[in-house]
Parts: C-alpha cells; sequence; structure tokens
C-alpha cells in the first residue's frame, strides 16, 4: 500500500527496519548484558544494580527453573510482581531458559487470577509475598506446580533489604497469612541457582516469548500471543523512532508497571537495548514519593499515562525538580488532554508526545515526532512507526478516504499471532492479509497523522449524533476546578442516550451549574452533559487509564444515582 506519511519522517527514522537483525529476545538481552556490563541497568528504592549483575542473576534464575523445576522451553510461566528488581531478573531468566511468560497483574482477584492460570496453562509462577493470600486461593483450579515467592526487599542491599521486609510484614501488616507447603523462597531459589549451568536453548522469532492478557476491559481477558519476532520488532520499530534524539545512557523512569506491554516494551526492552538505567517505581500512586525518587534520579525519559501526568503535576514540590536532562517525554495507554500536555510543557519545558498502540500489536503502532514543528501537541497520535500499514475502514473491512472516520486497522510485523486458543475471538479481529482491527476510531489528515476520535465501545450515541468522549474530556478537563473527568453514556428515553459526567474536583467548591456553564460556551446542545457526579476518586486499570466501563455500569445498576450536589 500507499505509505502517504513518510514524506513526514524525521530524516533520521528509516521507513523500515529489519526485524531479522535480532534473533530473539533472549539474544538481545544477552548481547545488552554483554556490551553494557560495566553500567547500571537498575536503580530500586536505593540499591543498584548492574548489567554485569542482571546477567548473573538472570542466568542463575533461568538454570533453576530448568533443573530444579523442571522447566522445559515453552512451558508458561506467571510473574505476579510491581516493579522491583525481582521482576527483570524472573523475566529476563525466564525468557533465557526458553519459558513463555505470562505477565500477570499482583492486584488481580482471586477470580481473575484463577482465569489468568487456568487459561494459560501456567506451570510455574512468582508472587510478591504481599499478594500470595490471593495465589493460595486461585491454586486448586490451576495446573501450577512451582511457586516461588518473594518479599520487597529481597534484592535490596543489607541492611535495607530486612528491614523492608520486617517493618512490611509486622508494622505496616501489608502481608496477609498464607500458607502454600511446597512454595519456594526466592532468595533460596537464587542461591541454588549460582551452582548450577544454564542450558542452552535455540529461540528463533517464531517462539511464543509472552502470553500478554489483555486488560479485561471488554470482557474476559484473552492471552495475545506475542512471538519473539513480534517483540524483537516492535523494539526495533521503537528504537528507530526514538533516534531522532540521543539517547544513550539515559534514565527511564519505570513508573508504569512492567508487567503492561506500554512499559514492558518501552521501559523494559528498549532501554535495555539501549544500555538505559531504568528507575523502578514499585507503587507510582504513592506520589510524594514518586517526586522524592525524581529528585534523587532526575529524569531523562519519561513514558507514562495522562492521569499520572496529571497527578504528578498536582504534587507539592514537582515543579521544583531538575528537568534539565529530560529528553523525551511520552504518553500513551489513554488520551492525552490538551490541558495536561499545554502544563506538563509549561514546568517541565519538555513536549509531551503521544504514542498509541494495543497488547496485540506488542504495542507500538504510532508514535508523534520528537523534533521540529510537528513534536508540539496537536491531538495526534502521530505517524505509523517504520515497517508499518495502516488503515480506516468502516464496518466491512473496506478503506476509507483520508479525512473519514472509522476503524483502524493495522498490519506489521509486531501484530499478534492471534488469541491463546481462541481461534473464534482472533477472526473477529484478524482480516485477511495479516490485518489486525483494533477498536479505535480514527481518520487520517492529507500529511498521514493519524487522529484517534475515541474507543469503538466507548462511542455515545445522542439522537442518532456520534459524541465522542475523548473530545468531551478533553474539553471539560480545561475547567477551572476539575482534577479529573470521565464522560459516558447514560440512557434516555428521549434521545436514546446522553452524555453523563463523572468529576473529581481539584477545587472543592465546584458545582453542578458551573460545570454546565462551561460545557455550554464550548460544546455544542447534544455534546453536553445532561448529568454530573462528582466523586473522590475514578475507578482505573492498573496502568491508570480511567474505566468508564465501571462508571457505565454504576449507571445501568442505580439509575437512581443522585446528581452531583
Amino acid at each position: 500500500m500507499d505509505r502517504f506519511w513518510l514524506p513526514q519522517y524525521p530524516p533520521s527514522v528509516p521507513a523500515d527496519v529489519d526485524p531479522f537483525e535480532i534473533d530473539s529476545l533472549k539474544a538481545l538481552i544477552e548481547d545488552a548484558c554483554s556490551r553494557y556490563a560495566k553500567r547500571i541497568a537498575y536503580h530500586s528504592m536505593g540499591t543498584a544494580m548492574s548489567y554485569r549483575e542482571l546477567d548473573r542473576r538472570s542466568r542463575a534464575f533461568g538454570a533453576w527453573l530448568q533443573q530444579r523445576a523442571g522447566l522445559k522451553s515453552g512451558d508458561r510461566i506467571a510473574i505476579m510482581l510491581p516493579n522491583l528488581l525481582q521482576y527483570p531478573v524472573a523475566m529476563f531468566g525466564a525468557l533465557r531458559a526458553g519459558l513463555t511468560v505470562v505477565n500477570t497483574n499482583p492486584l488481580y482477584t482471586v477470580t481473575e487470577l484463577t482465569h489468568q492460570l487456568k487459561d494459560s496453562g501456567a506451570a510455574a509462577v512468582v508472587v510478591l509475598e504481599n499478594f500470595a493470600a490471593t495465589l493460595q486461593q486461585a491454586l486448586p483450579a490451576t495446573q501450577v506446580r512451582q511457586v516461588i515467592v518473594t518479599g520487597v526487599g529481597d534484592m535490596l542491599h543489607w541492611p535495607k533489604g530486612p528491614i523492608v521486609n520486617l517493618v512490611l510484614r509486622h508494622v505496616h501488616k501489608k502481608v496477609p497469612r498464607w500458607a502454600i507447603p511446597e512454595a519456594h523462597s526466592f532468595r533460596k531459589v537464587m542461591a541454588e541457582g549460582r551452582t548450577l549451568q544454564l542450558l542452552p536453548v535455540t529461540l528463533d522469532h517464531s517462539d511464543l516469548a509472552y502470553l500478554q492478557y489483555t486488560g479485561g476491559t471488554t470482557g474476559v481477558a484473552k492471552g495475545a500471543m506475542l512471538t519473539h519476532g513480534n517483540m524483537v520488532a516492535n523494539i526495533l520499530q521503537a528504537r528507530a523512532w526514538f533516534q531522532q534524539v540521543a539517547l544513550d545512557q539515559l534514565t527511564f523512569v519505570c513508573a508504569l508497571p512492567l508487567y503492561h506491554i506500554f512499559s514492558l516494551t518501552g521501559n523494559c526492552w528498549l532501554f535495555a537495548s539501549l544500555g538505559g538505567t531504568g528507575l523502578l517505581i514499585a507503587n507510582p500512586r504513592d506520589f510524594v514519593g514518586f517526586v522524592k525518587e525524581l529528585r534523587r534520579h532526575p529524569p531523562m525519559f519519561f513514558m507514562g499515562v495522562n492521569t499520572l501526568f496529571n497527578a504528578l503535576m498536582n504534587t507539592p514540590g514537582f515543579e521544583q525538580l531538575d528537568f534539565s536532562h529530560l529528553v523525551v517525554t511520552l504518553a500513551g495507554g489513554m488520551a492525552l488532554q490538551s490541558s495536561v500536555a499545554a502544563r506538563w510543557k509549561q514546568i517541565t519545558g519538555c513536549t509531551l508526545s503521544q504514542g498509541w498502540g494495543l497488547t496485540e500489536a506488542s504495542p507500538v503502532g504510532c508514535v508523534t515526532p520528537l523534533v521540529g514543528p510537528d513534536a508540539e501537541f496537536n491531538g495526534s497520535i502521530g505517524l505509523p512507526v517504520p515497517s508499518t500499514e495502516l488503515t480506516i475502514r468502516d464496518d466491512d473491512g473496506r478503506a476509507l478516504a483520508i479525512g473519514a472516520v472509522g476503524e483502524i486497522c493495522l498490519r506489521g510485523p509486531q501484530v499478534m499471532r492471534g488469541y491463546w486458543k481462541r481461534q473464534e475471538e482472533t477472526d473477529k479481529v484478524m482480516l485477511p492479509e495479516g490485518w489486525l482491527r483494533t477498536g479505535d476510531i480514527g481518520r487520517f489528515d492529507e500529511r498521514g497523522f493519524v487522529f484517534i476520535e475515541d474507543r469503538k465501545k466507548d462511542m455515545i450515541i445522542v439522537s442518532g449524533f456520534k459524541v465522542y468522549p475523548n473530545e468531551i474530556e478533553d474539553q471539560i478537563a480545561k475547567c477551572p476546578g476539575v482534577l479529573e473527568v470521565a464522560a459516558v453514556a447514560q440512557t434516555d428515553e428521549h434521545s436514546g442516550e446522553v452524555v453523563a459526567l463523572f468529576i473529581v474536583r481539584k477545587d472543592p467548591s465546584l458545582t453542578e451549574q458551573a460545570v454546565k456553564d462551561y460545557a455550554h460556551q464550548y460544546l455544542t446542545a447534544y455534546k453536553r452533559p445532561a448529568a454530573i457526579y462528582f466523586r473522590e476518586q475514578l475507578p482505573k486499570t492498573n496502568v491508570g487509564k480511567i474505566l468508564r466501563r465501571d462508571l457505565r455500569d454504576e449507571l445501568a445498576k442505580s439509575r437512581s444515582a443522585s446528581p452531583a450536589a
């Protein structure tokens, strides 16, 4: 197809990458550990780990999985950890042993965890002790044979590590009682692994690297089968795009959980391929503590979501941080609001760029330019990355003209093999010739920049008119006194649906009438909110994306909910 957007590429970005430049993720991380052995790979809670140490520790963990746990190439291992040093050690070690990693949200309920472990057929799981009680309840219905349990402080320097574990267990009571008789201690696993040899494993692009489960926001979570080839391609695509700026030895802020695909590819793998240093933020919702970490380690490359950036800018002390080294800030995962982008640029001096993708595409599909006039925020998600094709299609799969609004479809080497054991679900999203239906509604402009209108499932239909929540939220976020906002459909006997707003106030005195008056100034009649509900907080995913579905469900369950007072 005609990739008419290529003339807009910055001069340093190639039209295509060679995905066969790297054989596998195993080869990538082993090369990085050798090439950058003396550099710091991670900072976490005052402890630094070099690439040489990462090599040694991940090798030991992989050897234990092979020789003590009896796991073979292709077996699945679930990793249920926040952003601690244990995560990269376990993840890289598992991949070096030829296993398939099942990234697992530590905050899952028993039902969610049981589904994922059972569906994936995971044979082993690594879990933080804080969540071992949940795992204990899920285990009987799964095929898990090996359980490895770790504490927050297990990889921190002495004496901080034992102190952290002691305080979390006995002072703050953050570790509920659990009993898994056959569980192995992470520390003992590492000690045994150091005496073992990592057996050679041959991997290529066709081998499965991850079962990356979708967020479950559209129903039962499905495992996207991401191969070594998918992941390597997307890492090279991202690396080619970000070579617009100097990325050597950057400090990457790893606030989004590494088990989420946006952070996994962008933070974990991209920076490892460049020999960067990852600043692991174990609890990004502790914004005061987060700011302290940024004070110790001035940010250079920062990936996040709109709600994270917004919250940080409302945290005392953030404006006084040193941003002189900040080269790239990238938003993804949800729509970036113009008010957030403008304020970020004002405070940090760094443009808040925007990227777009989805789990099924490993995930990056589009990114805005990082330099030049097109780098300034204009609401676009940017241009398709190298070796990627993109079209806008109607419900029947027919390509639409430039400017027409339809479903974004994507094709490239980063597109998943399909959904694990769900051929019917795979057939719903995969069109002939390798095209992926993304579920996002958008359009091209004449230069090839892509604009997201909204998720197909979130669209509000008011008397036949299509209303996109992103547009409403972006405008209402500029209303004085609004901290966060979500727009969802509320059923209405006259127009079918109307716009309902859920708002977290920055100014406690903000009233429903003030919001409606503001909306009257900037939104046409059918886009204005018919109902406004104030909340202390909004439901979010593990990466901070607002869950509109939960809000719609709330309205559906209780149409008698009282409007804002």
